[in-house]
């Protein structure tokens, strides 16, 4: 009995996934089911990224996007944003479902490259935009966790 509680417990939770939109690139990440770790799913290129998170949504279930939004330090967008809120738009037309959160992502590239550098990474690795974005986008969700648990 205490089998089907769970199996019906987990069907109902859902991932988080965040994106750290780019005008060539958008890194991914998401959530386990329970919501507890965020992991580096992927770096898409832009063009093809919301197909790619309605084929995702299609098998994983997602209870909310996490959404970057780069802001200069007087708290002003940055000139990239007009473009994220126009994804944003197009990703609730396409996604209705799910809902959508908007974070400050300000220095996210920044930790991301100090996080690359203190694992070891060699020169040529840290060069790799694909993964310096699909880590940033990991660093967004895990910063989203910790905001949920305060």
């Amino acid at each position: 009995m205490l089998g089907l509680c769970k199996t019906n417990y987990f069907s109902r939770v859902g991932r988080l996934m965040a994106i750290d939109y780019g005008t060539k690139r958008t890194g991914l990440a998401v959530t386990d089911p329970l919501q507890i770790i965020a992991t580096g799913l992927e770096t898409v290129s832009t063009s093809d990224v919301v197909v790619y998170i309605k084929n995702y949504s299609a098998k994983e279930k997602i209870d909310a996007f996490i959404i970057g939004i780069p802001l200069h330090l007087n708290n002003t967008d940055a000139a990239i944003v007009p473009l994220i809120r126009q994804f944003i738009a197009k990703l609730k037309e396409q996604i209705p479902n799910v809902e959508v959160h908007e974070v400050d992502e300000r220095f996210t590239s920044k930790i991301a490259q100090r996080s690359m550098i203190e694992s070891g990474q060699n020169k040529k690795t840290r060069r790799n935009k694909s993964l310096l974005d699909k880590i940033s986008a990991t660093i967004i969700l895990q910063s989203w966790l910790e905001q949920l648990k305060k």
